[in-house]
């Protein structure tokens, strides 16, 4: 129950304008972040150089932020764009 109450973030990643997206859902944003622009993130973030946060969501249960991530991902990219 403890995980629930948390919190977290939805946030897409991108490595330029109009290009490559990444959405993912984390408890700890910066640290994420972080851990993408490293390179120790995500094998798709590390492929594709996605290093800039361009959008990112606070929600208050980490449960319905994992439900959203999946919602944003099945997006068109021009859904995408326009909530950026």
């Amino acid at each position: 129950m403890e995980r629930e109450t948390k919190g977290g973030w939805v946030y897409i990643m991108a490595d330029h304008y109009r290009g490559t997206m990444y959405v993912g859902v984390t408890s700890h944003l910066a640290a994420r972040i972080d851990q993408h622009r490293s390179g120790d993130g995500s094998d798709f973030c590390a492929r594709y150089v996605l290093t800039r946060l361009v959008w990112a969501e606070r929600g208050d249960d980490i449960l319905a932020c994992i439900e959203h991530e999946k919602r944003v991902k099945r997006w068109r990219r021009e859904w995408k764009f326009a909530l950026i």
